[in-house]
């Protein structure tokens, strides 16, 4: 493997919590992060969701998970569960 690919595999995974587990083979997971503001330079929390496939229904509401990019699975949908 390569630098390259080494590296972007560490900045893509991503972890969070289930938020939502109501569609068949589908979740929705909510990762937050701290972010810095350019200018003032205080730290601020910003969550952002997303739809992740499950293809066996295993992960309910408040599992901590580790989501991975993948091909688009639907057109929302592009993220798998480790």
């Amino acid at each position: 493997m390569s630098e390259v690919q080494e590296k972007k595999k560490i900045t893509a995974r991503k972890k969070g919590t289930v938020v939502s587990d109501k569609m068949a083979k589908s979740i929705i997971v909510a990762v937050t992060e701290f972010k810095t503001h350019s200018k003032y330079k205080k730290k601020y929390k910003s969550t952002k969701r997303y739809k992740v496939h499950d293809e066996e229904n295993k992960y309910k509401i408040g599992d901590a998970v580790e989501i991975v990019p993948c091909r688009p699975i639907s057109k929302d949908k592009a993220y798998k569960v480790v």
